[in-house]
């Protein structure tokens, strides 16, 4: 059965994967997309609900490097169920969180189990797909990304504007209920690491071209997060008429073509997919930058902004992967620490930014972060992102 799923792409498998990711995805940022209505009833600011985007992050950086380097021996699919019970468990508790401090300790709780799944689940999709594959497997079981960013976010912050933002929540824990049941059916087991093939952690981050990816994956996912995170407050900051659950279909919808571009170019392209991603990046926001009241020019700025960062996390990915090697697991697990540590500078500076200096300034901030990533890929030619 193993030797059958080897020989082929097992899309069901990846399928159940990208919906794992659908689900973490959409836990982190719900928020973003709930952030007047969860203000509203705790009777805080956007930038102190902003935190609940913080504080998730801030599990998946103390938990994602221990968990994976102790796991890593264990079989993968035992893992990840534990990892979609522990987000049934966090989303159940967000959705009857009586006061703003419990929901974000409860937050912590669920980063913590992001960063278990996050560490292991590329290396797990790559390695129940034949080599030759791995590249498409992985876009596969990433493109649970874009689909919560197009679908699961928007659709969540239309629920919680009709019944509530407590809905929103419990809907992800029913359909997490779905995807548990369907994983212990479907997603086939693999092994850990192999003992012997386990390098110390600091002996993986030396190795060549990993410290450079995880350079590009926080100033690049700096530079969205600032954004994403507080798009509702810097759109109205700007009084552009566009409502913030708009704005993120938009975005998640672009962000689908992003992942199919990838997906296609990823097993013979990546250097050039990632340069042409950071660029857009920085074209998106001084789109933003140049013309803030102007809604076609916004549209587009998002749409541009979301086709680069559909397929962020499948290039970054299979740069870690292929400059790791059989240290991938813990590799990802950096990488998911790295991404997560712009996620919470992504909070805490963009409510320093949102509540001091107003949301306009956000776009500046995604520009030279962005910049920054783009310089770090080009001159990362060797190990991180070469020439193929």
């Amino acid at each position: 059965m193993e030797s059958d799923h080897k020989n082929r792409l097992p899309v069901l498998a990846l399928v159940l994967m990208a919906l794992s990711g659908f689900i973490i995805i959409m836990t982190e940022t719900l928020p973003a997309g709930l952030l007047p209505q969860l203000a509203a009833e705790f009777q805080v600011s956007d930038g102190a609900v902003g935190q609940l985007v913080t504080a998730y992050a801030l599990g998946t950086v103390i938990a994602a490097i221990p968990t994976i380097a102790m796991t890593r021996g264990a079989s993968r699919k035992p893992l990840l169920v534990v990892g979609l019970l522990g987000f049934l468990l966090a989303n159940t508790l967000t959705a009857i969180a009586p006061t703003l401090v419990t929901a974000l300790i409860v937050r912590f709780i669920a980063g913590a189990f992001s960063g278990l799944i996050w560490g292991m689940l590329a290396g797990y999709a790559r390695r129940i797909a034949a080599p030759e594959h791995a590249g498409r497997a992985l876009a596969i079981a990433m493109a649970g990304t874009p689909l919560a960013l197009s679908i699961g976010t928007p659709l969540g912050a239309w629920l919680g504007s009709i019944v509530g933002w407590r809905w929103s929540f419990a809907g992800v824990s029913a359909l997490t209920v779905v995807v548990v049941l369907l994983v212990l059916a479907f997603v086939p087991n693999a092994p850990g690491q192999r003992s012997d093939t386990r390098l110390p952690l600091g002996r993986v981050l030396v190795i060549p071209g990993v410290a450079v990816v995880l350079g590009v994956v926080f100033a690049w996912m700096l530079s969205h997060n600032l954004l994403y995170t507080y798009i509702a407050p810097y759109l109205d900051g700007v009084g552009v008429d566009l409502r913030p659950d708009v704005a993120l279909f938009a975005f998640g919808a672009a962000a689908l073509v992003g992942i199919w571009i990838t997906g296609t170019l990823i097993d013979r392209s990546l250097r050039r997919l990632t340069l042409a991603s950071t660029t857009t990046f920085v074209i998106a926001g001084a789109l933003l930058l140049a013309f803030p009241a102007s809604l076609p020019v916004t549209i587009l700025a998002v749409a541009l902004w979301g086709v680069a960062f559909g397929g962020a996390a499948t290039q970054l990915q299979t740069a870690i992967g292929d400059a790791a090697g059989e240290s991938v697991d813990v590799a990802n697990a950096m990488l998911t620490t790295a991404f997560n540590l712009a996620i919470f500078g992504g909070g805490a500076i963009g409510a320093l930014l949102v509540d001091d200096s107003g949301p306009a300034t956000l776009p500046v901030a995604m520009i030279a972060l962005s910049a920054l990533a783009l310089l770090t890929v080009a001159f990362g030619r060797r190990h991180a992102f070469p020439s193929r």
